[in-house]
């Protein structure tokens, strides 16, 4: 029998612990994050005899994640919680001829980041026992993880939501999805940029007078149960475009703090028919700098029209580092470009002349980073990955296409609700303050 999989730190391999303990503490004692004791193998063959074309996400979740909860309690468990996680499709859409969009906007908040938060709050709901004490979970977000894990946990009983993002750099509809919910989630405006959200909520997770205080856990893709479940609409599409035409699917992927990234890598480590991972990242260039010369030199975030990528230290390079141990290994995994804001508004303008597509700035990111490596260059089936809907962006969308773009109704339902917010200094004692006094 195959012995069952666990997860250790990346940066301790000597105690492993079991799938339910990695999502309950979210980040692992000694500051790592957590990844798998060894790999499973997916038999590709039989999963896309199970499904049909668009592949079928719950089934796909079930095959894909199973290895990996192993016998978990959570095991028995596992096809309710992908019911109740992945209702809501992530359609392929097809632009011409070796060139496909995977939208990730139908979830409730509109962007990717649905799926991975409505699988972790699914898992907790199951998880803590009746009469338990209370769990806090911290985010941290650039502008769309916040929302997600907000709606995601809303009015769940017995857990809290901490939701820090940093004051005035995410657009005017990311800031409502964060601040409208009331209840057990609260939101916390810090004066900082993402990295200092970030950090804040890594030294929460090592600070013994907050521990002592609650239960604390993660929703950022730190956690894993935020990053599995990605990895299944990766699995989704890719097995769609192999069903389809015999060949592998390549993905350019925005990216900002790489959990979307790892969880393609992931997916191709596991045996879907994955070939090329390309990064999009905007002006924030450390990823793309590393990639280039070797230097790993974390740094500030720079602020961007593509505001959910602006993380100038992004945290899931220590899972692609461990996967990867050298330079050259992850050079063969994964490339990088980056990409400027003025390339995003002319991607945004003839993305919509040349297709008919409305992008939000992440998309559009990934969209010239495509026109730029294929011509001549990469032949094969592509896929750009749509991270969010533009309805979010529309003060940056709207001036550049000339028209409205069309508010999904879960964005509308959002904007209808009152806001609330507290703002904080970029500091852990103004954390810890604020969590002790029963903001979240």
């Amino acid at each position: 029998m195959t012995a069952a999989i666990r997860f250790h730190s990346t940066r301790d391999s000597s105690a492993a612990i079991r799938f339910s303990q990695a999502l309950l503490q979210g980040l692992a004692p000694d500051g790592g994050l957590y990844v798998p004791t060894s790999w499973p193998t997916l038999d590709v063959q039989a999963l896309g005899r199970e499904t049909t074309l668009p592949a079928k996400l719950p089934t796909i979740a079930n095959r894909l994640i199973a290895p990996f909860v192993g016998d978990d309690a959570l095991a028995p468990k596992l096809p309710d919680i992908t019911a109740e996680a992945f209702n809501f499709p992530a359609p392929l859409a097809t632009l011409d001829d070796g060139l496909g969009v995977l939208e990730l906007f139908h979830g409730p908040t509109a962007a990717f980041k649905d799926f991975g938060a409505r699988f972790l709050a699914a898992n907790f709901a199951r998880l803590r026992e009746p009469g338990s004490q209370p769990i806090t979970i911290l985010v941290a977000t650039s502008g769309d993880t916040g929302g997600a894990v907000a709606a995601a946990f809303h009015g769940r009983p017995g857990i809290n939501v901490g939701v820090l993002f940093p004051k005035g750099l995410v657009s005017p509809t990311q800031e409502r999805q964060l601040t409208c919910w009331g209840g057990n989630v609260k939101s916390f405006a810090v004066r900082g940029t993402f990295d200092d959200c970030q950090r804040l909520v890594k030294q929460a997770f090592v600070d013994p007078e907050l521990r002592q205080q609650t239960q604390l856990s993660s929703a950022n893709s730190i956690n894993l149960g935020r990053l599995l479940p990605q990895a299944v609409y990766y699995a989704a599409s890719s097995l769609e475009v192999w069903k389809k035409t015999g060949e592998p699917a390549s993905y350019i992927i925005p990216s900002g703090n790489l959990g979307n990234a790892a969880a393609c890598i992931w997916a191709r480590k596991v045996g879907l028919p994955i070939r090329d991972i390309v990064l999009a990242h905007n002006a924030n260039q450390t990823v793309t700098d590393f990639l280039r010369n070797g230097d790993w030199r974390p740094r500030p975030s720079i602020a961007t029209l593509a505001s959910a990528m602006d993380v100038g230290n992004p945290s899931n390079m220590e899972r692609l580092r461990a996967l990867f141990p050298e330079l050259a290994q992850l050079r063969t995994a994964v490339s990088a470009e980056s990409v400027d804001d003025a390339a995003i508004r002319e991607r945004i303008r003839t993305g919509f002349e040349r297709y008919g597509q409305i992008w939000c700035p992440h998309t559009a990111t990934a969209a010239e980073v495509y026109e730029r490596l294929v011509v001549g260059k990469r032949p094969g089936r592509w896929i750009i990955v749509s991270t969010a809907h533009p309805a979010k962006f529309s003060e940056i969308v709207e001036p550049l296409i000339g028209r409205k773009v069309p508010v999904p109704d879960t964005l509308a339902k959002l904007f209808a609700r009152p806001t609330e917010c507290t703002e904080i200094a970029p500091e852990l004692g103004s954390l810890r303050a604020a969590l002790s006094e029963g903001r979240a």
